[in-house]
């Protein structure tokens, strides 16, 4: 099977063509988000052409302009750096410069502001026929970046990562890019090429560099950053303040200036320019790094392994307000990490990764974080698969491709990666690593660790990885319940929409919607016998802290001889709309719909007072593990189980522990059908012992217990007593019987 790449896509038609040229011809577009087509353009030139999606995020590239073409032969042209002058390489600072005769200078004024020219509004060249557009500070990384073997390799997920990251210094809304990436990606050489890049043409700037421990951020700043702008061409290199190689703080004092023929024949003397001042630095770890400062650029590199007592969220929240003026945004964070165990850091980083999601914006047009999340998949960058062209070999090819580093490339990255997949299966935790290491999904990236899993995660984790690799989409539809015209009581529909809080999987012919019986002015399900809801409820609307859990609901199917999915999860809601009384609704109206019954938790009762006041006592369910002359008051009033009984507890896990071994993951040559990630993610995480954090096992695991209530029912006890019959035996011999004493 062949790989597609879903990592972008190309949007035809954004722009009418009558609008695009006359733009293009006056050079009319502007650097920034763009509110009528809502796209960023990152073009300088004032002219736009081809526009990107990169992870839901729409961004207009610049318009062809004479690419380079290194050979007229399509298989020879790809990224190759141009060569630097011995002339100039000898050249150290601008005072050198200035020592020159103008003849020598004559001859380098152009060269010197194309590379200018290159530095601010990016480069286009052929790249196996195909004109390639990269922006300004992937340029730099390229053409004058050492790094440590030398000259970066050209790699086609750098050029989506710069475009990415070109869009978030443009949109004024955006506080930076928060980058989930795999391990050797170059994510650390990349930001140290940005803080040199962007220091150096920035007066009076304050750059600053984190990572997950102060020791690895002076390691980033002593290794990466100086040697990068020790080793930066004259004409770019500002007057360096102190040491050559500083241990704590680069500091720039005199800038770097375009060597234009106007300035010199001006008779402008760089020596008398005003300094920079600007400097690079970096902290030690904590929540109040960078605390009251104010910075242009932070690199935040390994943010996904700050350990206790270091909390990413904590130093993000801080560090925010070091990126602003007031509402203004003065400056940006180049976020990158892998993430490490949830305990480990993980969890923290997840959430502020997910909080960055560029579709879930505020009224002001930021995410929650004020970051632009991106995920990048290990195939699209793992060293020994790519080509000379710097595109990844995803499958297997059946010619041998010549790869970047010299060496021969005979299996595809996907191949090599599921054959590592494989070998460790029986290691669960070595598993596991792997797929944080190298993520090719959101999921791997956040896996956690296996020690302490109450279930086989190994099925669970089979499913997600089915799951991802099957267009998961296409098996779920998301959506939500109404009342038809809006009759409360009537009937009810469902209506796919992309914000509904509905996730389902299967919908019942005709003939089974709608199935509700009346007797005696009570209404019941009458689809009991296909399946059943299992429902985590809350009471209260808000909470103090604006956290409170959310409510969770699950629908299973039996086995039965309707048109239905056996032993099938069909529908997920994990949500917290507004209000409780929103929550209810959305419950009831799934029960009405599919016309099941539904077993809740009685320990927050509003739920199973708003169905009986509504006339449907009848689909709440009694707990099946007691007989109804046994059942309390309330019990009987309003139905449902309590969640304090340890006895329940062990049989909530244990119908969870049971389900996932006969039905999720590989079973024989086939998968299961639990098409819904956010619960298989909870099982996977789910604590016995800190159940009120899993909401969706809650559920969940509700539902497999009403429908297998039979199992739980109790068994009625039978007091036997030995009955003493007292027979006598009696001797029959002579004429009278006589007792046997």
């Amino acid at each position: 099977m062949s790989y597609e790449q879903t990592l972008y896509k190309i949007i035809p038609d954004v722009v009418n063509t009558k609008i695009l040229k006359k733009n293009n011809r006056f050079k009319k577009w502007e650097y920034g988000y763009n509110k009528d087509y809502d796209f960023i353009v990152i073009s300088k030139d004032g002219t736009i052409g081809e526009i990107y999606e990169i992870q839901n995020l729409r961004i207009a590239l610049p318009a062809e302009s004479e690419p380079h073409k290194r050979s007229k032969k399509k298989e020879e042209q790809y990224w190759e750096a141009n060569e630097y002058s011995k002339e100039l390489s000898k050249i150290k600072n601008v005072f050198d410069w200035d020592k020159y005769p103008e003849e020598f200078k004559e001859k380098y004024y152009d060269y010197i502001d194309e590379e200018f020219r290159r530095r601010e509004e990016g480069y286009w060249f052929y790249n196996k026929g195909v004109p390639t557009y990269i922006t300004g500070s992937h340029y730099m990384y390229l053409q004058w970046t050492k790094i440590d073997i030398g000259k970066p390799d050209y790699r086609e997920s750098n050029r989506l990562f710069y475009i990415f990251w070109e869009a978030c210094k443009a949109d004024k809304r955006c506080y930076g890019i928060c980058y989930l990436k795999n391990r050797r990606s170059g994510f650390s050489f990349m930001a140290s090429s940005e803080l040199v890049n962007q220091a150096t043409i920035t007066s009076d700037g304050r750059y600053g560099v984190l990572s997950k421990t102060g020791w690895d951020a002076k390691k980033m700043f002593t290794d990466k950053v100086v040697p990068i702008s020790v080793n930066y061409p004259f004409f770019f290199k500002p007057i360096q303040d102190g040491m050559d190689r500083p241990k704590s703080e680069l500091a720039y004092r005199v800038p770097a200036s375009k060597f234009t023929r106007r300035k010199l024949e001006a008779n402008e003397k760089l020596r008398e320019i005003v300094g920079l001042d600007t400097t690079i630095d970096w902290k030690n770890t904590g929540d109040n790094s960078y605390d009251g400062e104010k910075l242009q650029l932070l690199a935040h590199d390994e943010s996904g392994k700050w350990e206790r007592p270091d909390n990413i969220l904590n130093n993000w929240r801080v560090t925010k307000t070091t990126l602003r003026l007031g509402s203004r945004i003065i400056g940006k964070c180049m976020m990158g990490s892998t993430s490490n165990s949830l305990d480990k850091g993980g969890t923290n980083f997840k959430k502020l990764y997910y909080n960055s999601d560029v579709t879930n914006r505020n009224r002001n047009g930021q995410t929650s974080s004020g970051l632009y999340s991106l995920f990048i998949p290990m195939e699209w960058s793992y060293e020994g698969y790519i080509d000379n062209y710097g595109l990844p070999v995803f499958t297997t090819p059946e010619i041998p491709v010549a790869g970047i580093d010299g060496h021969s490339i005979e299996i595809g990255v996907v191949n090599h990666w599921e054959n590592e997949v494989e070998g460790l299966k029986s290691d669960q935790d070595s598993l596991n690593e792997l797929y944080r290491q190298f993520p090719r999904s959101e999921a791997h990236a956040f896996r956690d660790e296996a020690k302490e899993s109450l279930f086989n995660l190994v099925k669970i984790y089979e499913q997600i990885d089915y799951n991802d690799g099957v267009n998961n989409a296409a098996n779920i539809t998301i959506g939500s319940f109404q009342w038809v015209e809006g009759i409360r009581d009537s009937s009810v529909i469902f209506v796919p929409n992309r914000s509904g809080r509905f996730k389902i999987s299967w919908v019942p012919p005709k003939n089974l919607q709608n199935q509700v019986i009346l007797k005696n002015g009570v209404k019941y399900p009458r689809n009991e016998h296909i399946g059943a809801f299992g429902c985590d409820s809350y009471d209260i609307s808000g909470t103090v802290d604006g956290k409170g859990s959310n409510g969770s609901l699950h629908g299973l199917t039996k086995f039965s001889m309707e048109d239905a999915p056996p032993q099938h999860f069909f529908l997920e809601y994990i949500a917290r709309p507004q209000t409780a009384e929103i929550f209810f609704e959305d419950v009831l109206m799934a029960c009405v719909f599919y016309g099941m019954p539904i077993l809740c938790e009685n320990n927050k009762p509003r739920l199973l007072y708003h169905f009986k006041r509504r006339g449907y006592r009848g689909f709440s369910m009694n707990r099946p593990d007691k007989v109804w002359n046994k059942l309390s008051v309330t019990e009987r009033e309003i139905g449902g189980i309590p969640n304090s009984s340890e006895d329940i507890k062990q049989a909530h896990a244990a119908a969870i522990e049971s389900y996932i071994e006969n039905y999720v993951g590989l079973k024989g040559n086939e998968y299961g059908d639990m098409y819904f990630q956010k619960t298989l993610e909870d099982w996977a995480q789910f604590d016995i012992n800190k159940r009120t954090k899993h909401d969706a096992s809650i559920s969940s695991g509700l539902a497999i217990m009403a429908c297998n209530k039979n199992r739980y029912r109790p068994s009625p006890h039978k007091n036997i007593k030995p009955i003493r019959l007292d027979i006598k035996r009696y001797d029959n011999k002579g004429y009278t019987s006589k007792i046997i004493e």
